[in-house]
């Protein structure tokens, strides 16, 4: 057998229990390729995984959830009149292509105005039909808060689906703290085009009952009228996706401190109407800003959580929440090195904040972003690989482990039949690793994160500690493993 024939039989023996024996057999030391994680349609909405609550589970197995998500999913928006339509279809195979499997559909309250720029700026459909009579401040017909706009469904549901076709979960934003404040003070005010604004809607419905000229009392629950409101729009969402097992809810992106309360109810409207309905959900909240503290996130009634903290340090999962680690409420738009491994080895599930529309959508997305930047591009598809090397383990019965590593980022089973490792190491250093609750041989192979591509090296014994180093320079991830159980750990 030739040397280029050993190395595709050994690609293609991934799958099974003996891979890294294999290849190592056959000499393909320059590695072969990790392969594409498996993306199938749910088999039932998401469940918090009893076994492991760092994770939700479809079916009879845990998921990681990693993807990118944008700011014009669901709506078009732009800085002009009608503003371009997003091109959805080629989202969805940008998603395909980097291995991800969920990302939010992102939800803008107001109709005209951004915190992000001064000049005018539109967003179209919203959830609810502008029929006047009357003009609302953008010389639009006003809005009618007891009617919706059936083509903001539509396309929610419609979008939905696709998703849902290609094995990609997806978080549906009910609300957007930025839609009710100028939270950047040197950008617009989206509340003069909001629905709530007394001036744009037939109904007498005023969000902003004490004249501050923004709306953040609306995502509070002082205005009853308003509350009701948002009750009805929320069960109508439900009504519209609940048969659909792709979904998840998120009840509204960094709204302001004060909306604790209001996020919880909100969030226990959804539960309560759920019941009723053949299948239920998971709920989020994001962390409130500026200034959100993450414990109501904690100890609210949601199911997942995106806290804030330290891009280049994530927490390690405790199991209390299923924690969507976000890097829209870490960094902002950013790229943090090792951002997908490190939050893996902490059992955090990795999203990505993606300006990936061009800079003169005016999202506040930097000047010198490039759609084909090499930190972007490594860290899109680091998000695929993170989840393809997870699928080869068994993730439920997997732990944040970092006293097991001196790099101190490990996930691991550490014992037993199927006992696995996954080592995350920074720079090209010494890794010692405490295989001393493993027994017998354990297979070995370090992945190059920028390229997915698995390199074999030489099988250990378990029992005691080890020290590792990778066969190529820069960042690696180290996988340890029983070979002869690793095939259980498949569908």
């Amino acid at each position: 057998m030739t040397r280029r024939r050993a190395c595709a039989a050994a690609a293609r023996a991934w799958a099974g229990a003996a891979l890294v024996l294999l290849a190592a057999a056959s000499g393909c030391r320059r590695g072969t390729p990790l392969g594409e994680p498996a993306s199938e349609p749910a088999a039932g909405p998401l469940r918090v995984d009893s076994a492991n609550p760092r994770y939700f589970t479809s079916g009879h197995r845990a998921v990681l959830l990693a993807g990118a998500h944008t700011w014009t999913s669901l709506q078009d928006a732009g800085s002009s009149d009608p503003p371009p339509p997003f091109d959805y279809d080629a989202y969805l195979r940008f998603l395909v292509a980097n291995g991800h499997n969920f990302f939010r559909l992102w939800m803008w309250e107001q109709a005209e105005g951004s915190t992000e720029v001064v000049t005018p700026y539109w967003f179209t459909p919203l959830p609810w039909a502008r029929t006047g009579p009357g003009l609302a401040l953008d010389g639009k017909p006003r809005f009618d808060l007891t009617r919706f706009d059936d083509a903001y469904f539509r396309r929610m549901r419609a979008r939905v689906q696709a998703a849902g076709r290609l094995g990609i979960y997806v978080s549906i934003m009910l609300f957007d703290g930025w839609s009710v404040e100028p939270k950047n003070r040197r950008g617009g005010n989206p509340w003069r085009g909001h629905p709530f604004n007394r001036a744009n809607n037939v109904n007498d419905i005023d969000g902003d009952p004490h004249h501050h000229g923004e709306g953040k009392e609306t995502q509070t629950l002082q205005i009853p009228a308003v509350t009701a409101v948002q009750e009805a729009y929320v069960r109508h969402v439900v009504d519209v996706v609940d048969d659909l097992d792709n979904v998840l809810y998120e009840i509204s992106n960094e709204s302001d401190t004060a909306s604790t309360a209001w996020e919880d109810h909100m969030v226990e409207v959804i539960k309560r109407y759920e019941a009723g309905k053949p299948k239920q959900h998971p709920v989020g909240m994001s962390v409130a800003w500026p200034g959100g503290s993450n414990a109501p996130l904690y100890a609210g009634p949601a199911d997942w959580i995106s806290p804030n903290g330290d891009a280049n340090r994530p927490p390690v999962g405790d199991g209390r929440k299923v924690v969507v680690w976000d890097t829209d409420h870490l960094c902002g738009i950013c790229t943090p090195r090792g951002f997908a491994w490190k939050a893996l080895l902490s059992g955090l599930n990795p999203l990505l904040m993606d300006p990936y529309t061009p800079p003169d959508t005016g999202m506040g997305v930097p000047g010198d972003y490039r759609f084909n930047d090499r930190l972007w591009q490594r860290a899109r598809r680091a998000l695929g690989y993170a989840r393809s090397l997870a699928s080869r383990v068994d993730l439920a019965a997997m732990r944040p482990r970092p006293d097991l590593a001196s790099s101190g980022y490990c996930l691991a089973h550490p014992a037993g039949p199927g006992a696995a490792y996954l080592v995350y190491a920074p720079d090209r250093a010494t890794l010692t690793v405490d295989l001393s609750q493993a027994s017998g041989r354990l297979a070995v192979a370090w992945l190059r994160p920028d390229e997915g591509i698995l390199v074999a090296a030489d099988s250990v014994s378990g029992g005691a500690a080890h020290s590792f180093r990778a066969p190529f320079g820069g960042d690696a991830v180290l996988y340890i493993h029983d070979a002869l159980a690793e095939g259980t750990a498949h569908d």
